[in-house]
């Protein structure tokens, strides 16, 4: 038999934030309980509102199967000394309740020798028994970095606990669960059902809650409702709502019963920067903002209530007047803002420590302007452009702006370089040189911006693993990891086909040289961390570390070039020939690899004596007539793809040719032959290192 189980904890309102991935985790925590004692059930679902995380188990079986298991012990002649049954055998006895004397009547041989053998019979456990240690093992397994107690109470949660509901059926699970004992009962909505509601069974559960709680316990469903409401609110308004699934996320976490209302600012505000109004919405009112069909933005913000109030009206003017004062101060701090330039406020920078050892955030504009007019000097930007964008790019982080909104960083700066009357490039670059934030994150469109988004994260680099500061483990305070997915991105992605190890040289010989106690190393150092995030990058994208591993081996620094090879070679692998001449190549490594002398440079044709040796060469030199010229332009997956007919010449050569014969011409012709073999495919990666390692 099966029946239904439901456990629902009852708490405060727990974080916003985390509450999808509590929920997520009770559910997978339950989950894994219940496979580790081989209870078989039908589904695991999840539940979550602010005030309680909540799993029912479909068609959970009533017991523990039962199975029966064969137990070997020690042999005989090890249990028995003299007729006397040894520590061995008695520890066997008592571990599997037998009596002394009944040993050896527990007695089977194993296909070898007599050892001592018993059949146990596993199983039958009551599930109901089970059921408080798995919930409070899922409980104690949630991602909560701190724990709180409340009260005089010694258990620990996230936000306190007040009830605790656990149905089998329709009996209630008698067990204690941080220090709650277990009922069939739950609470509805703190404001319009603020009362206990008898559970009767799984099945009710839901339903009890929406028709009598004001509850909608489904995280997902009460999630769409919001985004449908939302929406309609903004069409109502003649505009349409931007809704980021983030802050959806978090108003879903925030409402048990969600009712969307559409609240109004004053069009004046409309003159300060958007991203500043939207970021007051969004990150202090958790209120989403409303756009024209052009994106622009428009007077009017979405909140989402936890009731459903008889006069709605209030509510919303509750609202509008707590936004008003938030947009005043943005209002007041931009115009305050531009009465300086980001010129003037340069001096300020002085005081703001970029890393004790690397100076101040004034020194890092310093080294940018130079690395960034090198940079525009090697892809065709602008190198005053550049310059001047680089020191002004961090003058925002001393405006009113950006104190009271850190996400405006950037943004404030593009509209004060506007407003100060720069180049509308130098402009742009102000807020640019931050991208890509994140994976995925889209890049610089202008050249000043990706100029000086490459100086402003190679300066990053430099100057971290010159202290010998690099990532380790979890801990990477300056995010040099995502800066060094930031530099491949930029380089490979926009097209630039720059030298990675002089792009680190040259952010190096910025800094003065007692700054960086490993001078000497620091681009070495770097460049293999870049490197190695690059090989990463690849499996995440599905590409076969060996396939990276094959072009790395030709120890290349030009991000661009390399991304062209391993797409070549990528490409290659998949071709039906490319095992056989990966293979082929791996035996040519390992045949010269054990030369103790130069093989000749060139083949002497009239030394090719057999068939297979003369029909490789032809091939051979066929190929470098149509590859070569591919090589040059880069052209790497035409090249390779033009080297997979060599597959039969290469097998038809292993086959029939001795390779290392006592005549050392013929074996130094031959070895020169299989010399140009694999040069036409190291001269793009090393495919001997596509085989699979034995």
């Amino acid at each position: 038999m099966a029946q239904d189980f439901l456990v629902e904890l009852g708490t405060e309102e727990l974080p916003p934030k985390a509450l999808r991935r509590l929920m997520e985790a009770f559910a997978n925590g339950i989950e894994q309980g219940l496979d580790k004692q081989g209870l078989p059930y039908s589904s695991v679902c999840a539940y979550t509102a602010p005030r309680r995380l909540a799993v029912i188990v479909s068609d959970l079986a009533e017991e523990t199967p039962s199975k029966t298991i064969s137990v070997w012990g020690p042999p005989v002649r090890v249990a028995f000394k003299d007729g006397v049954a040894t520590k061995a055998a008695e520890a066997f006895a008592r571990k599997n309740g037998i009596a002394i004397g009944d040993l050896r009547d527990c007695v089977a041989n194993d296909g070898k020798q007599d050892k001592l053998f018993c059949r146990q019979t596993t199983g039958g456990e009551d599930t109901t028994t089970l059921l408080g240690g798995i919930v409070t093992a899922a409980l104690d397994g949630l991602p909560i970095p701190k724990r709180m107690r409340w009260g005089a109470r010694r258990e620990e949660f996230v936000r306190p606990v007040h009830w605790l509901l656990m149905l089998f059926g329709n009996q209630v699970v008698d067990t204690e669960v941080l220090g709650l004992r277990s009922g069939n009962s739950t609470r509805g909505h703190r404001f319009h059902c603020n009362r206990e509601l008898a559970v009767h069974s799984a099945s009710d559960y839901l339903s009890l809650l929406k028709d009598d709680g004001y509850v909608i316990a489904d995280f997902a469903q009460r999630r769409d409702m919001i985004r449908a409401q939302v929406t309609a609110e903004a069409e109502r308004v003649n505009g349409v709502a931007v809704i980021e699934d983030d802050l959806l996320d978090e108003v879903t976490a925030l409402v048990e019963w969600p009712v969307a209302l559409t609240g109004r600012f004053e069009e004046r505000f409309l003159k300060v920067p958007a991203e500043a109004l939207v970021s007051s919405m969004k990150e202090h009112q958790k209120y989403f903002h409303v756009v024209d069909e052009d994106g622009i933005l428009l007077p009017f913000f979405i909140t989402v209530a936890n009731i459903e109030s008889r006069d709605p009206a209030q509510v919303i003017h509750g609202n509008e007047r707590v936004i008003r004062p938030r947009l005043a101060d943005a209002a007041f701090f931009f115009e305050t803002d531009k009465k300086t330039s980001l010129e003037a406020r340069r001096e300020k920078l002085r005081h703001i420590v970029f890393q004790q050892k690397l100076g101040s955030i004034y020194d890092k504009t310093e080294r940018l302007a130079s690395l960034a007019a090198g940079i525009a000097d090697a892809t065709g930007a602008s190198r005053d452009l550049a310059a001047r964008a680089a020191r002004l790019c961090k003058s925002d982080l001393v405006t009113d702006m950006v104190f009271e909104f850190a996400d405006m960083q950037g943004i404030a700066g593009y509209h004060y370089a506007e407003n100060d009357g720069e180049p509308l490039e130098v402009a742009k670059a102000m807020y640019e040189h931050y991208m890509p934030k994140f994976a995925g994150d889209q890049l610089p469109q202008s050249p000043t911006g990706t100029v000086l988004a490459l100086a402003d994260r190679l300066d990053t680099l430099v100057g971290i693993f010159g202290i010998g500061q690099p990532p380790s483990g979890s801990r990477d305070p300056f995010a040099l990891r995502r800066a060094s997915l930031g530099v491949i991105r930029l380089l490979v992605e926009k097209k630039l086909d720059l030298d990675l190890r002089t792009l680190l040289e040259l952010a190096r010989d910025n800094y003065p040289r007692t700054a960086l106690g490993s001078f000497q190393s620091v681009v070495d150092d770097t460049l293999h961390y870049i490197l190695e995030r690059f090989r990463a990058r690849y499996e995440d994208q599905g590409v076969p570390a060996e396939i990276f591993m094959s072009v790395a081996a030709r120890n290349l620094s030009r991000p661009l070039d390399i991304d062209n090879r391993v797409q070549a070679v990528h490409a290659f692998s998949r071709l039906p020939e490319a095992q056989a001449l990966a293979a082929a190549n791996k035996r040519v490594s390992n045949i010269l690899a054990k030369l103790e002398r130069d093989v000749p440079a060139s083949v002497d044709e009239s030394l090719l004596q057999e068939e297979a040796e003369k029909a490789l060469f032809a091939a051979i030199s066929d190929a470098q007539r149509q590859v070569v010229p591919l090589y040059r332009q880069s052209l790497y997956t035409e090249g390779l793809a033009g080297l997979a007919g060599l597959r039969d010449s290469v097998d038809t050569f292993f086959d029939d040719v001795m390779v290392m014969t006592d005549n050392q011409k013929l074996r130094d012709n031959r070895l020169a032959l299989l010399t140009q073999l694999r040069a036409l495919f190291l001269e793009v990666a090393d495919i001997s290192l596509l085989v699979p390692a034995k």
